[in-house]
């Protein structure tokens, strides 16, 4: 069983920053990938962030230059320095991990509860 919990989220102003952070716990063999999405009201979810295990990393065109991701592999740990906000960067925050959890090559995708970022103008 695995669980995979953020926190962090809150309510700043816009031009402000927030860190969110992730962990990952439980029955992991390894992870593959560490993602944030985000879904505002009455839209879809979009990937904000990705960081694979080499540290390769990934943005939307949006947070280019005001979003960070950074991983920590012996903590199973992912984080998100968000700076610059904007109030159409609010929406629930979710964390997601590819995770392998034997090495025989079970895996899946595995979520978070979300953490709600309110961006105020």
């Amino acid at each position: 069983q695995v669980q995979v919990v953020e926190s962090g989220g809150g309510l700043v102003q816009a031009g402000g920053s927030l860190r969110l952070s992730c962990t990952a716990s439980g029955s992991i063999f390894t992870i593959v990938s560490m993602n944030w999405y985000r879904q505002a009201p009455g839209k879809q979810r979009e990937l904000v962030a990705s960081v694979n295990s080499g540290g390769a990393t990934n943005y939307a065109d949006s947070v280019k230059g005001r979003f960070t991701i950074s991983r920590d592999n012996a903590k199973n740990a992912v984080g998100l320095q968000m700076n610059s906000l904007k109030p159409e960067d609010t929406a629930v925050y979710y964390c997601s991990a590819y995770i392998y959890t034997s090495a025989r090559g079970d895996w899946n995708e595995y979520w978070g509860q979300g953490t709600q970022v309110t961006v105020s103008s």
